[in-house]
């Protein structure tokens, strides 16, 4: 099925009651993103706002919020597009089975992008920024965002659409410095394909002309953030997943249309010109703060006619973009591994923000004829990861042998940690990298896009039987007297929340003494929290505490810990300090009042009666 529009989408999925319709007025204003979060927590449908308080426009979300629901809306084209996708990642089989996959490049060569002519349907009518509606997710939020945008650029050095970039980042409406309908601000972070465009202008000295576009057939937004093989370009994977050609045009001013978009906002960004831009509730459940970023003067706001506002709320995980994420792989499959030698898989752990915890799966073949097998291959592999693309971003990385157990699954967060605490060598398999770059969302480090990374590589046979409880003779002193087995061979101990940052040292130092001499083997990691009892609930909260709120060179310490030649180790526990600390960003938290709107929408005889 080809949707000619967003309004396809919506009439299909609702004919197939993977929709639901607000008919009453919404405020943009918290409610829409406290129901959409309610409605996604539930695993219920797309949702349909058609009366958004302030607009005249009608909103849409949750489109992309269960995977079953992605793979309905494009089930006449996924297997298709995975083997494209599969033969831009191995072209050799193309020439090996030309036959069999004759009719997958012709699918590829019939979604070139298509010019059309400028009475396409977003050139209905003109608007302003303050008329879209206003979407405000959080209550710190610095103003209305675009959650769901397609922004579009081109190379200086290469003009033209098949150069160009479609990516998804982050738009703010208004709120803070912005002149309203004049100004917006335009958030990128590391690694990204504008960011190669916009150093192209600013050497040139020229604008660079952006393009963002909201809505259009759903193959637009999931093309704008799909990680694709080099030579694939957003525009051509958007026409053979939604089997209907890019179609665009360039306006008057020379920016590059959207044909089939709902929104298209137009506007240039100068050379070194920024202005301060969040706060922003963001995915690893925590706000980016307010950094200077690109500004963007606005041109035009053109809309077609009857156009839909698509939009998505994102928080601590699982949120709709960690659907986007299980698609993402129903696409791709094995791609990263097959571009890595020896590597067989690798998770960005989404209950642990994504960037934050990768694992990884790697073969360890160098030394075959030696009996004991340790680490070398996969240190190798290790260091090929964390220069990746996004995969450079993460902080901690656990790369296992495959050797060591060929059913190992990185998906299987406890499983996987469990193999790796029962083999690890603390005294030489932690490898450090520092002052480094990280996620720019992430603000564990030392500042903005600015931290550490730890590459624990593991290999060889088990080494110690975990703890599964904790042992009667066990005792910690004061004050961490709250503490909780998490998992096998991971405690979790409560750091009172009256202890400063700056008694830290003194009180691990204490702890250390306390724990110098007696048998630890089976407890390889200890986490200092905030909430033992909420640390140890669920191995998600354990990944999101842990990983998010710790910077490897600063937050490990060890038992019996030493450098060596440069190397650091230890040879008790391994200590992860992952208490909130001052330079943190707030946590994410709901507002009490909103929730209690919603949840009269569910009682009986309410819009979401049945679906929360």
């Amino acid at each position: 099925m080809a949707y000619k529009s967003l309004q396809d989408c919506i009439t299909d999925l609702e004919k197939n009651k993977h929709l639901i319709r607000i008919k009453e007025e919404v405020d943009p204003y918290l409610q829409m993103a406290a129901i959409h979060l309610r409605v996604f927590e539930n695993e219920g449908p797309a949702i349909l706002f058609e009366n958004v308080k302030g607009s005249k426009f009608p909103a849409v979300s949750n489109l992309f919020g269960t995977l079953n629901r992605s793979k309905f809306i494009f089930r006449d084209t996924l297997d298709k597009i995975k083997t494209l996708v599969d033969i831009k990642n191995d072209p050799i089989k193309a020439v090996k089975h030309p036959f069999k996959y004759a009719n997958t490049a012709l699918t590829a060569l019939s979604a070139l992008p298509m010019k059309v002519g400028k009475s396409a349907p977003i050139s209905f009518g003109r608007t302003t920024i303050a008329e879209l509606p206003q979407i405000v997710n959080w209550p710190k939020d610095g103003g209305p965002f675009v959650t769901m945008p397609q922004v579009y650029t081109e190379d200086a050095d290469m003009p033209g659409i098949m150069n160009a970039n479609l990516g998804m980042y982050r738009i703010q409406l208004g709120g803070n410095d912005y002149i309203q309908d004049k100004e917006i601000g335009l958030h990128y972070q590391l690694h990204r394909g504008i960011g190669v465009h916009q150093t192209k202008a600013n050497a040139k000295g020229q604008p660079l002309k952006v393009s963002i576009f909201v809505g259009g057939p759903p193959a637009h937004p999931v093309a704008a953030v799909m990680p694709l093989p080099e030579g694939l370009s957003e525009m051509t994977f958007a026409g053979a997943l939604g089997n209907r050609r890019f179609r665009y045009f360039y306006d008057a001013e020379g920016f590059a249309i959207s044909a089939d978009a709902d929104f298209v906002i137009t506007g240039t960004v100068m050379p070194m010109e920024n202005k301060p831009e969040g706060p922003f509730g963001d995915h690893l459940g925590y706000y980016s703060l307010t950094h200077p970023f690109p500004l963007m003067k606005v041109h035009n706001v053109y809309h077609r006619k009857d156009a839909i506002w698509s939009f998505t709320v994102v928080g601590r995980p699982p949120q709709e973009d960690t659907s986007f994420g299980a698609l993402i792989h129903e696409i791709t499959g094995n791609a990263i591994p097959k571009e890595i030698p020896g590597l067989h898989a690798v998770n960005a752990v989404d209950a642990a923000g994504v960037h934050p915890l990768l694992f990884a799966i790697g073969s360890e073949r160098y030394t075959p004829y030696v009996k004991e097998r340790h680490p070398q291959e996969i240190i190798t592999i290790a260091n090929h990861i964390l220069g990746k693309g996004q995969l450079s971003l993460a902080k901690y990385l656990f790369i296992a042998a495959k050797e060591d157990d060929p059913k190992l699954d990185v998906n299987d967060i406890g499983g996987f940690l469990k193999h790796i605490l029962q083999r690890i060598d603390l005294t030489r398999d932690l490898h450090f990298q520092t002052k480094t770059s990280i996620d720019t969302l992430d603000y564990s480090g030392e500042g903005l896009n600015s931290g550490s990374k730890v590459a624990v590589t593991v290999a060889g046979d088990i080494k110690r039987e975990l703890w599964g409880e904790v042992p009667a003779s066990f005792s910690l002193p004061r004050p961490f007297v709250n503490y909780k087995m998490v998992m096998p061979g991971v405690l979790a101990v409560e750091v009172p929340k009256n202890i400063r940052t700056s008694d830290m040292p003194m009180m691990l130092e204490f702890l250390q003494e306390h724990l110098a001499e007696k048998e630890l083997s089976g407890l390889p990691l200890m986490v200092l929290c905030d909430d033992a009892a909420f640390t140890a609930a669920n191995i998600n909260n354990f990944v999101w505490v842990t990983f998010t709120r710790s910077n490897p060179s600063h937050d490990i310490y060890g038992i019996n810990s030493f450098t060596e030649n440069k190397h650091w180790g230890c040879h008790g526990p391994l200590i992860i300090d992952a208490r909130i600390k001052p330079h943190h960003a707030p946590e994410l938290i709901k507002d009490p009042e909103v929730e209690k709107l919603v949840d009269k929408m569910g009682e009986k005889g309410g819009a979401l009666h049945g679906i929360i």
